[in-house]
């Protein structure tokens, strides 16, 4: 049996089963009822107004940015955080605003998200430079030359989406893209949700995130360094970033404790990044749910390669599986799935390149765990679909 899931935990309806939190993790209601407090007490503008209401906002968002970097391991004094969109809103604000004389080439690698993958391509092309995409070993360690990170701007994941492999040489990596004057932005929006501990010794340019991976609102943050961020060729821009505006020209936002606000034009989602706040407050109490977490995917790990016909692609155990079926399509299979209230992620998962091309699978399924996973879930659905493959 189980730990049980802990108080104010993130729980699906009754007879249900959801293991897509690679895609979108469930919310506790510790994080529910931050936004509706937000809505119902103090609903006004951050960054604006000085009457009571607004004050609030900006003293919850200033708390916010602080705790994710206390969750991430790093100090405001290197760092500021952002607030965006998503993870791929903050990929590309970033890099497409990156003063590209600077740099020299783009180096990605072969098992990235759409997100990382597609950038990397148009900001290659944009500016004329030379892209690398590189391979990644079996725990996830990017292979690589020195003279591959030459200037580089070097775009990668730390934890994937496809089979949970971490970026292993993560530290090392960091040392040798700044001995070679080139910066390390990382993906990092599966880690957050499952193992924000490895990044806190990596000496990163930029990490970005999104808070509906790690049981926040729908929202995304980059955590950059300032360094950084003052060297941004800002052209995205609009309200609160600049503070004066001439007929024809405008001065950025200068004071230490703004520069977030040079690369978050207009208003924000506030009672998102307030949820934010919550959910980490949650996932920091919350130990006890890590450890079923990781409990559980070593488990289903090893009940799946006793399943005839399965291909695990996974070389080790995680919180994300995909697997393929012989003789039975994905999608077809997450239907059947679906149709017992179980939901799995059925495809390619924004990997095309890798999956599709390279590794040339069929559409795979896809079991990504979560804290409010039990065992007694987990059972359920290794009894479905072995209920399942008899059948076809």
């Amino acid at each position: 049996m189980a730990p049980s899931t802990p108080e104010n935990s993130a729980t699906s309806p009754p007879n249900t089963y959801y293991f897509d939190s690679a895609c979108q993790t469930l919310r506790p209601q510790s994080v529910i009822d931050a936004e509706m407090r937000y809505y119902h007490t103090y609903n006004a503008c951050g960054g604006r107004v000085k009457y009571p209401w607004g004050v609030k906002v900006d003293q919850e968002v200033k708390e916010v940015r602080q705790k994710l970097l206390h969750f991430a391991g790093k100090s405001v004094k290197d760092y500021e955080v952002v607030f965006t969109l998503n993870t791929s809103y903050g990929i590309n604000l970033i890099l497409h605003q990156l003063p590209a004389s600077d740099v020299q080439r783009i180096v990605t690698s072969d098992i990235e998200h759409n997100s990382v993958f597609l950038p990397t391509i148009t900001w290659g092309k944009r500016h004329g430079k030379e892209r690398t995409v590189l391979s990644r070993t079996d725990d996830g360690s990017l292979e690589y030359a020195e003279a591959d990170l030459d200037r580089a701007v070097v775009l990668l994941n730390t934890t994937s989406n496809i089979d949970g492999r971490t970026l292993g040489n993560a530290n090392e990596l960091a040392d040798a893209v700044h001995r070679k004057s080139g910066l390390l932005l990382l993906d990092a929006a599966q880690t957050f949700g499952h193992d924000p501990g490895m990044l806190r010794d990596v000496d990163f340019d930029a990490a970005f995130g999104s808070g509906h991976k790690m049981y926040a609102p729908s929202m995304g943050f980059v955590i950059i360094k300032k360094a950084l961020l003052r060297r941004l060729d800002i052209s995205f821009i609009g309200g609160g970033t600049v503070q004066d505006v001439r007929g024809d020209s405008f001065d950025l936002v200068a004071s230490e404790d703004e520069l977030f606000a040079r690369v978050e034009p207009g208003l924000q989602n506030w009672a998102g990044i307030i949820g934010l706040g919550a959910a980490i407050d949650w996932l920091e109490r919350d130990s006890e749910g890590a450890q079923r977490e990781r409990m559980l995917g070593k488990y289903l790990f090893e009940a799946l390669q006793d399943i005839p016909r399965i291909t695990v692609i996974n070389q080790s155990t995680s919180p994300i599986l995909s697997f393929y079926v012989d003789g039975l399509d994905a999608h077809r299979l997450a239907l059947y799935l679906g149709e017992q209230h179980i939901m799995c992620r059925s495809g390619y998962f924004c990997c095309h390149y890798y999956l599709d091309h390279l590794k040339k699978y069929p559409p795979l399924l896809r079991v990504s765990l979560g804290r409010y996973n039990t065992q007694e879930q987990v059972d359920h659905f290794l009894t479905t679909l072995t209920a399942i493959l008899h059948t076809l």
